[in-house]
């Protein structure tokens, strides 16, 4: 695996594009008056508790309350009231928590009134941004993640991430992080931790530490509500969370961004300082690297796979529904089941990419073709769960149901990324288009032809004729090497090209060497 990162920086915003083996699998969007990012922590209000719900309304400065439920208070919650009211008022000095007297755990199954108040001042953190018309989800069980560890504020447990498989090794780290973490803080270590010396555990443990202390200090006559600590940006976190030796360049068009991204790349890999590169182009970094084309073929109601299958997406208040088909595609399959499973795992390695790619959260169920044979369920459901291995977003795939249904259920904690790919469509007649005049992108046609060429080449087909619109048969000529060199160059066989000044802007059809229309 082969993973790049594309940063382009805007006036108002930021955008990460985070491509596997040259194809994107993560886009995010980072505007600058964005104040309520997952990780970031509060001192705010309680604006008031709900009974009913079993829930407090708590004022973070969203024009919605924040929502914290009474599981998400943490068990050691009194305490940390204490230690909030107790620092604002200047009592207390020593924010290391070593002499720190806690305070009883709450009950699990206690009622929120018995732990909080209206008005009371606390420390919370942002589990979910707002969606929608919700306003943020909110926890006062606080964390602080770096690259190998989470520094937990009142606790004294130490957890290992259970994707390291090597009892040795957990027991190593565990024995590690226990003899270097500070009393009164519960540590829970990374799987990027796995092999790991305790100098660098150590680093990291004192960066955190670092970034609660300056917290703390924050606190005193700090106003309610006020942001007391920020999570990384979101290029920073994409490294934190996901660096490795597979990474082979960052590629940044805004030299200030590229300053703090290459001093936080040699902050935690050293060795890799190099990959981190500054573009200065006059074409736009997205353009010059393929990824806005890519951009305009992965959004929008239909996405089409490789071989000719494609998904259709839609979108619902409670789900999102992904249907699965094989389109016009070269068969070499001798059998319907055969066929049914090859576009199903094609299919299965696409969703996968969109769940990331689109942040799509919540129940999330995919009709995939029906497999008679429950070995070929089996493959499929096995395909799918080893193609979201690496999406962090927390998930819980269900085995085929007996219509062929998957359902998956997928942490949203920010909403959605969606990107309008139809433009408007520029026939005086509007023909072709939507009941919004639109059309699909001319980039997206390009590929549908490309596609088309590929069926009709392994079909035997020796000549055929292209005829479309001036502007995409100039497209399909122009420059060298042209896409038509390419299809000469891929399967040795010329594609004749005739501009045809009656076609509206999308329309083309092939033809065959006697001039018959290919259907």
């Amino acid at each position: 695996m082969n993973y790049e990162l594309f940063i382009r920086s805007g006036s108002q915003e930021v955008d990460f594009a985070l491509l596997k083996d040259g194809k994107l699998i993560e886009l995010h969007k980072e505007e600058e008056d964005n104040n309520f990012t997952v990780g970031d922590i509060f001192l705010a209000k309680i604006r008031k508790t709900v009974p009913g719900l079993n829930a407090a309304f708590v004022n973070v400065g969203y024009e919605k309350d924040g929502f914290l439920h009474y599981h998400d208070l943490g068990p050691k919650v009194l305490s940390l009231l204490k230690f909030v009211k107790s620092v604002s008022s200047g009592k207390l000095k020593d924010y290391s928590l070593n002499n720190f007297p806690f305070e009883k755990e709450i009950d699990k199954n206690g009622n929120l009134n018995d732990a909080l108040k209206s008005n009371q001042s606390i420390l919370v953190q942002i589990v979910k941004e707002p969606i929608s018309t919700k306003g943020p989800r909110i926890s006062s069980e606080l964390s602080i993640a770096g690259r190998y560890i989470v520094l937990v504020p009142f606790s004294d447990r130490v957890s290992v991430s259970q994707k390291i498989e090597s009892n040795e090794e957990k027991d190593r780290l565990k024995r590690l992080i226990t003899s270097i973490k500070p009393k009164g803080f519960g540590v829970i270590i990374r799987t990027v931790a796995e092999g790991k010396k305790v100098a660098e555990l150590d680093k990291d443990l004192q960066n955190l530490m670092d970034r609660w202390t300056a917290m703390c200090k924050k606190l005193q006559g700090a106003h309610h509500p006020s942001k007391v600590l920020s999570e990384l940006n979101r290029g920073a976190s994409i490294i934190r969370d996901m660096f490795n030796d597979s990474f082979s360049a960052i590629h940044i068009d805004d030299e200030n961004l590229y300053l703090q991204i290459k001093d936080y790349v040699q902050e935690i890999a050293p060795k890799k300082e190099n990959i981190v590169k500054l573009y200065d182009s006059n074409i736009p970094i997205f353009e010059k690297f393929g990824i806005e084309r890519q951009i305009k073929t992965s959004f929008g109601k239909t996405v089409s796979g490789s071989k000719g299958a494609y998904l259709v997406i839609e979108h619902t208040e409670a789900m999102h529904v992904i249907d699965v088909n094989s389109g016009n595609r070269s068969n070499k399959q001798k059998t319907q089941e055969g066929t049914a499973l090859e576009v199903n795992l094609i299919a299965a390695t696409e969703v996968a990419r969109q769940l990331r790619l689109r942040d799509m959260g919540g129940i999330i169920v995919i009709d995939f073709i029906d497999l008679a044979n429950a070995n070929h369920r089996k493959q499929l459901y096995n395909h799918l769960r080893d193609e979201m291995k690496d999406d962090r977003a927390k998930h819980k795939i269900l085995p085929p149901s007996k219509f062929g249904l998957i359902q998956i259920t997928r942490q949203r904690v920010r909403p959605e990324m969606n990107i309008k790919t139809r433009e408007e469509d520029p026939n005086a007649n509007g023909n072709g288009g939507d009941e919004n005049g639109e059309i699909e992108a001319p980039i997206i046609v390009i590929n549908k032809i490309n596609d088309e060429v590929k069926r009709l080449f392994t079909k035997d087909y020796k000549k055929i004729t292209l005829n479309a619109h001036p502007f995409i048969a100039a497209f399909l000529t122009k420059g060298f090497p042209s896409v038509r060199t390419k299809w000469f160059m891929e399967h040795k066989k010329w594609v004749k090209i005739q501009p045809r000044d009656a076609y509206t802007y999308l329309e083309y059809h092939f033809h065959d060497k006697d001039g018959n229309l290919i259907k």
